[in-house]
């Protein structure tokens, strides 16, 4: 990347630099997976940059290439310190122009979406965080995830994502902690799901399903494998089943984003979502 006026210099992240971006959004109170930042770099290697001022990190911002048609965009955060000086938008025009004419998924707080609608991007639906600690769990109905072939979780996710990511999901199932669990139905994949520790608590995603029933199941497991501490689960707000799994789990809405695009991608069984992977990779 080119240096810019004012001694600011855009660069990618190097892989062991991502972990930079996670412990800010850390500080954000975003709650991290504690294996985020290697499952993240596994996606696109120069979809992490860096601000620089003074040869010192000043913003970040993730613009993650998944094919040729789309990319997802997250991690964007200023140094409190630095805010209000026109080097985030730097570095946002950087991470668009590392997308190219991709099309560009967030999800951003509600507050900045007239902000993000002013750069072309498209509200969608809306995700509600839910939070809490439910009863105990139970993976009686469900098999270990790493049992299922994973050219069947591959095709099963790729109902429910607007891209291929093979090279992530790889990473996500074996990431050191995470926990997956599925619902098979005579031998088919029903219903898959992962867990991960975080820096408070555990988060669930993704959590996909045929039915409430199956992604019921899974939730179960997921929770038996989270023990005793709280969990997160991210709901696409167009998933009655979805919300209603929550909320009969005891969980609680703490946060929301809204999902925006900046263009048309392939089409995706929101009802299947139980559970978004990531509001920072989608």
């Amino acid at each position: 990347m080119q240096a810019m006026d004012d001694d600011i210099t855009i660069r990618p992240l190097r892989p062991q630099e991502i972990q930079i971006a996670v412990d800010w959004a850390a500080a954000e109170g975003w709650n991290p997976g504690l294996a985020d930042s290697a499952c993240f770099g596994a996606v696109d290697p120069g979809g992490f940059l860096v601000a620089e001022a003074d040869g010192a990190p000043a913003a970040v911002i993730s613009v993650v290439n998944y094919d040729t048609r789309f990319a997802f965009l997250g991690f964007y955060i200023v140094r409190p310190d630095l805010r209000g000086r026109g080097i985030g938008l730097r570095l946002w025009r950087a991470g668009l122009a590392h997308a190219g004419a991709r099309t560009i998924g967030l999800d951003g707080v509600l507050a900045q979406q007239a902000n993000y609608a002013r750069q072309g991007f498209v509200f969608a639906h809306r995700n509600i965080r839910f939070a809490g600690t439910p009863g105990p769990g139970d993976a009686g109905a469900t098999v270990d995830l790493a049992e299922v072939a994973f050219e069947a979780v591959a095709a099963s996710d790729a109902q429910v994502f607007p891209a291929p990511r093979a090279a992530f999901l790889k990473a996500w199932l074996t990431a050191p902690g995470h926990a997956g669990r599925a619902v098979l139905r005579a031998g088919r994949l029903a219903a898959w799901g992962v867990a991960r520790p975080a820096r408070a608590g555990w988060k669930i995603g993704p959590l996909v399903a045929e039915d409430e029933g199956a992604a019921e199941s899974v939730f179960g497991a997921l929770r038996a494998a989270a023990g005793s501490a709280p969990v997160v689960l991210d709901v696409p707000e167009p998933n009655a089943g979805a919300l209603a799994l929550a909320r009969r789990h005891g969980l609680a809405p703490v946060f929301e984003t809204a999902r925006m695009y900046t263009g048309s991608i392939r089409p995706v069984a929101l009802q299947r979502v139980y559970g978004v992977t990531s509001f920072e990779l989608g």
